[in-house]
């Protein structure tokens, strides 16, 4: 079953602030009055978070028979295109967020308003239909997106790379549906490269290798 067949569009919950918790690639656990809520994220959600005690996330909510998911992002605008990503037939929640974790809210803009299918093929789970539905669908509704200033997030450099690094981007990449084994080959040879990346870019150029 799809996500979005069963998406709840009212929100019921617009955004959740309060102490972080916890923070990995792939989730956030946020305190607010007494509870934590876990809420996955995409990957510039949690560079902007890293070394951050507070966090202020949009939330939209996405109920199942079997689950209560919550996705966060850091603006209203990236929730309005990940709203719309999902609104394609075909594009799941966990698919829209690794569009958005491939790329920034400004590079998916302008790969969709420019009709780039090459480059959303890359993404795991995008053929090429897929991609020509996407375009198709949401050429003209992503302009509408005002995104203006969300990709200016200062970068936090991960320090010194150790293992890690490399068992976290592992797991985040796990999380994302890919294959352990397959996952820390990929890592490591990111990691024999250039051995500074922040995980970030480490995930980025897996997803784009896997």
């Amino acid at each position: 079953m799809r996500y979005c067949s069963i998406i709840s569009f009212a929100l019921m919950i617009d955004y959740i602030k309060g102490q972080l918790t916890e923070l990995t690639p792939t989730y956030a656990i946020v305190e607010a009055a007494g509870v934590g809520y876990e809420i996955n994220i995409a990957l510039p959600t949690y560079t902007a978070l890293v070394d951050k005690q507070e966090a202020k996330l949009f939330i939209n909510e996405i109920i199942r028979e079997d689950a209560h998911l919550l996705f966060g992002f850091l603006s209203k605008a990236e929730r309005s295109l990940f709203l719309l990503l999902i609104s394609v037939s075909g594009i799941g929640a966990n698919t829209a967020r690794m569009i958005m974790s491939s790329y920034s809210a400004g590079e998916i803009r302008q790969i969709i308003a420019t009709g780039n299918a090459a480059a959303l093929s890359n993404i795991k789970g995008i053929g090429g239909k897929t991609a020509q539905r996407i375009i198709v669908e949401l050429k003209d509704k992503v302009l509408k997106i005002d995104i203006n200033g969300i990709d200016n997030i200062d970068i936090e450099t991960v320090a010194q790379v150790d293992n890690d690094l490399k068992q976290e981007a592992v797991a985040a990449l796990t999380m994302l549906g890919f294959a352990p084994n397959v996952s820390g080959k990929a890592v490591d040879k990111i990691l024999k490269e250039d051995p500074t990346l922040p995980i970030e870019k480490v995930i980025k150029q897996a997803l784009k290798m896997l």
